[in-house]
């Protein structure tokens, strides 16, 4: 019968965002990156304008609210305006 091993209380993964979505990565402090894709069992995420990716545990990962995306996207220009940043 179909279903017939899958554990009753497993957690369903989150349904994967589109490329480029904002997500906060709450297993790391909160840190807000752009969804890359999927990598084995991990989602990869890159910080806001480029840099190197990290994985993050899917469900440990969640959408940023609109002032966490401002905020992510002041700060890359603001590091920009400095020169620290391309």
């Amino acid at each position: 019968m179909y279903g017939e091993n899958v554990c009753p209380n497993a957690q369903e993964p989150p349904d994967c965002p589109a490329p480029g979505t904002l997500m906060v990565d709450t297993g790391r402090g909160d840190r807000v990156g752009e969804f890359r894709g999927v990598a084995g069992p991990y989602w990869s995420l890159r910080p806001v304008g480029g840099g190197a990716e990290w994985e993050a545990e899917p469900h440990r990962v969640r959408p940023a609210l609109l002032m966490e995306q401002l905020r992510a996207r002041t700060a890359r220009l603001n590091a920009r305006s400095r020169g620290e940043v391309l």
